[in-house]
């Protein structure tokens, strides 16, 4: 089910999305809430810090292990405006995060719900509610707009015919 509060904290990741796209980054944006209250938040740094591991999830569920003195995230909800991939779904599964709630999802490398179920798969000892599709069309868009400017930027110019 979405709520009123979940509209508002994509919002807010979408802004945290706007900011990784301003300085060249893929623009991925997500906080955590626990009890309604953000805890966390972080976008995409992967470029900035030439680190493959720092997707905005990542960084953000660190925080709020620090944040909460603890590597359990108890109680709370991770917003992220586009789908988990792999290693990502993979560390909500870890710290035992009990609720995801997602914009866009990810043909390419989603792992809670298009690709593999990682989220949900019971052969692991904790599974994950999963609220997928929470403005997708603004989350999906800005990553459409991200990556259509960057192919015009890496584009050859056409040629053209001399003039005569």
């Amino acid at each position: 089910m979405i709520t009123d509060f979940d509209i508002q904290m994509m919002q807010r990741a979408l802004e945290l999305a706007q900011k990784a796209a301003d300085i060249g980054e893929v623009p991925v944006g997500a906080l955590v809430c626990q009890h309604e209250k953000i805890i966390a938040q972080a976008s995409n740094r992967r470029e900035l810090d030439q680190d493959p591991v720092g997707h905005a999830e990542i960084l953000a569920i660190r925080e709020a292990a620090k944040v909460l003195d603890s590597w359990r995230l108890d109680d709370c909800t991770l917003y992220v405006t586009l789908e988990p991939c792999a290693m990502c779904a993979g560390a909500l599964v870890n710290c035992r995060l009990p609720r995801l709630v997602y914009g866009a999802t990810d043909p390419k490398m989603g792992c809670v719900e298009t690709l593999y179920q990682l989220c949900n798969d019971n052969r692991f000892n904790h599974s994950v509610e999963v609220v997928g599709g929470v403005m997708a069309k603004e989350t999906g868009q800005i990553l459409t707009d991200f990556f259509r400017e960057r192919r015009k930027k890496n584009r050859p110019p056409k040629p053209r015919a001399p003039r005569d």
